[in-house]
């Protein structure tokens, strides 16, 4: 199963039981819309707090997951989930409203392709039926923690990013051989890489380099073309970060088809002006791959997507003291049943 250094083959190919993707205002004015399960008209959702609207956000989408599913709660062998909240509070009172098994885990805007690495290996290897893995970020609530308050009206310069607000969340299930649902293939864990940046109003800058080094390792561990992909799809580098990655691949040789990569960053908010360099937060990358690019999936627009969510691992703390910001990236891949076939490995 370990293939190379830092990468897993599944060659049981754990499907992807169902995916839900919960949105906010902002996020129904941008181009995906329509692949939002339910969008919320007011940023608050009739709660008290940014921070209980967050909680929101991540309860909605694991419901609406284990819903579509057609499954129970008890069903779930274990609920994996992380944010960028103080000690991942809105995973954790989340997990305390669902009671199931719970892995809280971070990875900052990482946290979804980590959380769905993690669930397809436990799936994979036997040690669970059911696995629910789920993220979540709000604009207000990621601003006040990490920036300034909204309230307070500072200006951003334009390399700054658009926290989404979304939840989102997928339920890993064993290969029924139905062929029906997109499985998991392949990952590939990041290295943690930083460049010396420091400014966390230019996190694209400070990412791309960590996508690269994963793109480099995912390609050279399971030896496949870098055409192989239908879709590379970053996550969250807005639009300097992947016109830096872009400039990254080509010096680096990594040749993906320029008209194959794109950035959840930039897809979701489209040419929305507010948003300046494009959207990031746990719910960025997690909305895209688990609305957007699975209803392209589903449709048979596409058969094969390599997810590379990218992470900035800074808090408060760190740049108080200013320290550099560490950036890193997990990459998961997610193909039709039938194109996992033709590529080899074993099946189920």
């Amino acid at each position: 199963m370990l293939r190379g250094h830092q990468s897993w083959e599944f060659e049981h190919r754990p499907m992807l039981l169902s995916t839900a993707a919960i949105g906010g205002p902002t996020e129904a004015k941008g181009p995906l819309a329509d692949d939002f399960d339910l969008l919320h008209a007011d940023i608050r959702m009739e709660q008290k707090s940014w921070e209980q609207a967050e909680r929101t956000l991540l309860d909605e989408a694991c419901q609406k997951a284990i819903e579509k599913a057609g499954l129970t709660k008890d069903a779930i062998s274990f609920f994996i989930a992380g944010d960028l909240m103080n000690q991942i509070i809105s995973s954790s009172f989340a997990a305390r409203t669902l009671a199931m098994p719970y892995l809280g885990i971070f990875g900052a805007c990482s946290t979804s392709m980590e959380g769905l690495a993690l669930a397809s290996l436990l799936v994979n290897t036997g040690s669970a039926r059911y696995v629910l893995a789920a993220t979540v970020s709000h604009n207000a609530a990621a601003e006040k923690h990490y920036r300034y308050p909204t309230e307070y009206g500072a200006q951003k310069p334009p390399t700054a990013q658009w926290t989404v607000t979304a939840g989102a969340a997928a339920i890993v299930a064993p290969n029924d051989g139905k062929g029906e649902h997109p499985v998991v293939t392949r990952a590939t864990v990041g290295r943690v890489v930083d460049m010396g940046l420091s400014d966390p109003f230019n996190m694209g800058a400070a990412m791309a380099p960590a996508a690269l080094d994963t793109l480099v390792s995912h390609f050279r561990d399971f030896d496949l073309p870098h055409d192989y992909y239908d879709l590379v799809l970053t996550g969250d580098l807005g639009r300097v970060g992947s016109r830096i990655l872009r400039d990254l691949m080509v010096e680096h040789r990594v040749n993906i088809p320029q008209d194959r990569y794109h950035d959840a960053g930039v897809l979701i908010y489209g040419d929305l002006p507010e948003v300046l360099a494009g959207g990031s937060g746990c719910g960025c990358s997690a909305s895209v791959a688990y609305g957007h690019v699975q209803r392209r999936l589903r449709q048979g627009e596409l058969r094969r997507v390599l997810v590379v969510a990218t992470g900035a691992l800074l808090s408060p703390i760190s740049y108080q003291q200013k320290e550099t910001i560490p950036c890193i990236a997990h990459a998961v891949a997610m193909e039709w049943p039938s194109a996992a076939c033709e590529a080899g490995g074993s099946t189920p």
